[in-house]
């Protein structure tokens, strides 16, 4: 700001105080600004913005809900909005972070199937994912959850014996959803 006055002014220090004061102000009117700018996109929004954004989409606080749950919850509420249809019923299931779903129709049996089918086992906030689901989908629908676990093939493919599985202590959920990374 020193630059923006006339040469002769830039040595006073009543200027200088004045200016470091005013610098100081803006400095944190910028990172207001910029906090506020967070708030309007849901994956970089603060607990404060996301108690914001569930009040508007009409949901109960989850305050005592890690950050990251929460955005899953705004941005399911927020793809489910408008008609519902298969690709809607994905995009809503995958927007937990517990990678890719099929869903499958059965008009016959006025229902459909959500398949997990990316990761193995139950996820972890299943919950939240039925409760998105239960949101928009046509009450007259059933829907039936299905998970993917180790079949006996790819079990067979790890070549151990029991003694190097039971070394590993695997819980029998852990072992259903086990995976050596490559």
């Amino acid at each position: 700001m020193l630059t923006y006055i006339p040469e002769y002014l830039r040595t006073s220090q009543v200027i200088i105080s004045i200016l470091n004061a005013k610098g100081i102000e803006i400095d944190q009117i910028n990172t207001n600004i910029a906090d506020v700018l967070l708030q309007f996109y849901v994956e970089t929004a603060t607990a404060t913005g996301l108690a914001l954004w569930e009040n508007y989409l009409g949901l109960t606080s989850y305050s005592d809900k890690t950050l990251a749950q929460r955005r899953e919850r705004i941005i399911s509420k927020l793809r489910g909005m408008g008609t519902v249809t298969v690709a809607m019923i994905k995009n809503v299931a995958e927007s937990f972070v517990y990678g890719q779903v099929t869903v499958t129709e059965h008009p016959e049996l006025y229902s459909f199937t959500i398949k997990f089918s990316s990761e193995y086992g139950i996820p972890a906030h299943l919950d939240d994912v039925q409760a998105a689901i239960e949101l928009i989908k046509p009450a007259h629908l059933g829907v039936v959850y299905e998970f993917t676990y180790m079949n006996w093939d790819e079990f067979d493919t790890y070549n151990k014996t029991w003694d190097q599985w039971d070394a590993l202590n695997l819980t029998w959920i852990e072992f259903e959803a086990y995976r050596e990374v490559s």
